[in-house]
């Protein structure tokens, strides 16, 4: 990560959405009473966030997003972070991410610049990045208050990860203990010889219940301290080869292949994708049929993250749900998602077009939110992957293909009744 120990704590936590909550119940709402996330997309473990916000009285807010491109809307954004000439106080937490992890849009540094000169926390989610990126972070310019990073199928087996909170320690002091954070699990790496730290519990029924111990952030540094004393003799054991150790083999093969190449083939990749997606229409009486795929967010484009939101619609027109599209795929062994893009701003052009649309086209857009499929690629992802998922969303050309899937389902599932 090229994060000075100096200059950061790193907490492990089971996953992103422990490391979200672990911080909201720990940041003072009551005092800094702003939330201010960027996110186009529904994330629950920003949601948990809003909620510990909320229940201290304070201000929920997020950037909004043009449709359908799913860029800020700058001069919003800036309104919302505001102009301070004197800080009085600090007004809140901004929740940034770096990437989409839904749409592959990409955002600037900077908002993490303009944020701090007025008097933000500032809170960096670097969970869409991939194992080589993080290495690039930018923090010698921009270093924020608290990073969050999750470290998933990096292992070669399950449990496949684990995610990390970053505390810079100068704004440590900001951070308060409390009741509620003392559920939520804070984990420790341990080679698999080295007894973990478990805590054995005795129920009446004489079965044994096996719970991770939990601590407040005040807890940490001590146990860290505790830990340090260990360190050197858990590294001498696995270096000697006494212990098995924790192999990253996800991370090795990173390594072997070099940030350069994983960037390269990702970007050749997911523009391909768009392309292709974009290429099938439907047949039609006139020259153009209507377009197979719609998506959300960049096109092609050189510096587009390796995620895709897009919706696949029938002959007619009319969107066919996201979850269909996504048990189909995964009847045809394709990891598809589903997700939900939020915090949409229409322009006056797309909210007359929006308005003007016939019922059943209308059903795209509710509200402010939209239902999507979403797609995202690994660094492991080859060419023949994203071939196979073009070609299963061609099948939709066909316009009984989701009716012939339902028959051959219902047809491999019956039960033989003898009589």
């Amino acid at each position: 990560m090229n994060i000075s120990e100096v200059d950061y704590t790193l907490i492990l936590t089971a996953n992103q959405s422990s490391a979200f909550k672990l911080l909201a119940d720990s940041y003072p709402f009551q005092n800094n009473p702003n939330l201010l996330s960027v996110y186009d997309y529904k994330n629950e473990a920003v949601d948990v966030m809003a909620e510990s916000c909320k229940k201290r009285r304070g201000r929920v807010m997020s950037a909004e997003f043009s449709w359908p491109n799913m860029r800020i809307h700058t001069s919003k954004l800036g309104r919302k972070i505001g102009k301070r000439k004197k800080i009085r106080k600090r007004p809140g937490l901004f929740v940034f991410p770096l990437q989409s992890r839904v749409t592959g849009v990409r955002y600037s540094y900077q908002w993490m610049s303009i944020a701090q000169e007025n008097g933000w926390h500032v809170l960096l989610d670097a969970c869409a990045l991939g194992p080589k990126d993080m290495e690039t972070l930018g923090l010698s310019l921009f270093k924020p208050d608290f990073l969050i990073c999750s470290f998933f199928k990096v292992f070669g087996e399950n449990p496949s990860g684990f995610g990390c909170l970053f505390v810079k320690k100068s704004s440590a002091s900001v951070l308060k203990d409390s009741s509620v954070v003392s559920s939520i699990g804070i984990v420790s790496l341990v080679a698999s010889s080295i007894p973990s730290q478990l805590v054995v519990e005795k129920s009446s029924d004489k079965e044994v219940s096996i719970k991770q111990k939990a601590h407040t952030l005040s807890e940490i540094e001590e146990l860290e301290r505790d830990s340090e004393s260990d360190q050197s003799e858990n590294w001498e054991s696995y270096e000697s080869g006494k212990s098995s150790g924790i192999e990253c083999r996800g991370l090795d093969h990173a390594d072997e292949l070099g940030l350069v190449l994983i960037s390269r083939r990702a970007r050749y990749l997911i523009n391909w994708l768009v392309n292709a997606l974009m290429s099938l229409r439907h047949p039609h009486y006139s020259e153009y049929g209507h377009q197979l795929v719609k998506i959300y967010g960049p096109k092609i484009k050189f510096d587009r993250g390796p995620s895709l939101a897009f919706n696949v619609f029938d002959w007619k027109g009319e969107k066919i749900e996201p979850s269909i599209v996504q048990k189909l795929a995964d009847r045809h062994n394709i990891s598809l998602s589903y997700g939900i893009l939020d915090h949409i701003w229409f322009s006056d052009k797309h909210q007359e077009e929006k308005e003007t649309k016939s019922e059943t086209c209308r059903s795209e857009v509710e509200g402010a939110h939209v239902s999507v499929v979403t797609a995202a690629l690994g660094f492991l992802t080859n060419f023949e992957d994203i071939y196979r998922l073009w070609a299963f969303v061609s099948r939709f050309l066909d316009a009984d293909f989701v009716e012939k899937e339902r028959w051959r389902y219902m047809a491999l599932n019956q039960r033989t009744v003898e009589v």
